[in-house]
């Protein structure tokens, strides 16, 4: 059994074994984004390779070949299914942008302050039909399915999001509810199609999806995290963002808690109202940090990231496996 991420020390650099590994594949994965990107449509090239250009790290369709390659597949469907996943992504991102009216995406303007809010809603639109062509042309149905209920579990995730935004009702378990829904949803699709190339069904399919689950809530516990105490260039997006767009994440629902009239009145004008004055975004991260709220979403990210490797004892010891939850450890430590 792999030991837990507390006494492993700390992969700054351990995305690097999993890159290495799956480095070839993913050159025949970027081929195949920038041509299924072409269209007749200048418009739609244009949009789409400004976001998937922009320097992501592109995890998720890495999670595929990672996977495939674990299980013993190294053919054509793999760069395939990984292409589809990138674009359902790469989707949700500018369908994203337009909902939260966020200005920045990966350090650059977002696509919709460039094109607008309609070109970005129907270039993610092509994107996700470009992605679900690759999906037919690959023939696994099972693989199919996994990634097409995967969109309408992320699409659902979005709704719940937006009908719990700005209310300082939301627990915890209604906001890792929306984490899983909207964010570890295509992780654990990403994931789960390498053993359905690779043959394999029950216990590594199920260990598959269950690390991909929890490697997704990690992410994005530690991004939550790290909104309210990162840096605007590692993040790819402003520091605050998630407070200036009223988002009620896991580090407030914490703070919330244990919450005076006073504290609860600021969130409230803040956050519920969107009264936002200056100094509001240091006063929102000093309550945070009094509340040991920040530290306690990463151990929530934490325990997330454990319940991923121990996922992995589904698979004999291999490179791959081992670059695998240095990944984990690498979605840990970037919240030091």
């Amino acid at each position: 059994m792999a030991a837990p991420l507390a006494d492993r020390p700390a992969q700054r650099g351990g995305i690097e074994a999993l890159v290495s590994l799956v480095t070839d594949d993913m050159e025949r994965v970027n081929h195949v984004i920038l041509s299924r990107t072409g269209s007749d449509v200048t418009l739609i090239p244009e949009l789409a390779n400004h976001l998937i250009s922009s320097g992501g790290k592109r995890l998720r369709p890495m999670l595929t070949l990672a996977f495939a390659g674990l299980c013993g597949y190294s053919g054509d469907g793999g760069v395939k299914l990984a292409a589809s996943v990138e674009f359902m992504h790469t989707a949700t991102l500018l369908h994203d942008d337009v909902v939260d009216e966020s200005d920045m995406r990966r350090g650059k303007l977002a696509a919709r302050m460039l094109w607008g809010n309609e070109a970005s809603v129907l270039v993610g639109d092509f994107l996700l039909g470009q992605a679900f062509k690759m999906m037919v042309e690959v023939g696994s149905l099972a693989a199919l399915d996994v990634l097409a209920s995967a969109a309408a579990v992320i699409a659902e995730g979005e709704v719940w999001q937006l009908s719990a935004a700005k209310d300082l009702a939301t627990d915890e378990a209604t906001y890792l509810g929306v984490v899983t829904a909207k964010t570890a949803a295509l992780f654990a699709a990403a994931a789960e199609v390498g053993p359905i190339l690779g043959g394999l069904d029950g216990r590594e399919r199920r260990a598959a999806r269950a690390y991909g689950n929890a490697l997704g809530v990690t992410f994005q516990l530690v991004d939550d995290a790290l909104d309210y105490g990162g840096v605007a260039e590692l993040l790819g997006k402003n520091v605050g963002d998630d407070f200036r767009e009223g988002k009620i994440t896991l580090p407030v629902v914490l703070a919330l808690r244990k919450a005076d009239d006073a504290e609860r009145a600021f969130w409230s004008r803040t956050l519920e109202k969107g009264e936002i004055a200056e100094g509001d975004l240091d006063t929102a991260i000093a309550t945070l940090r009094r509340h040991d709220a920040l530290e306690a979403t990463i151990g929530r990210a934490r325990a997330y990231g454990d319940s991923a490797v121990q996922a992995l004892d589904a698979f004999p010891d291999s490179p791959m496996k081992r670059a695998l939850i240095d990944t984990v450890a690498f979605c840990i430590s970037r919240a030091y």
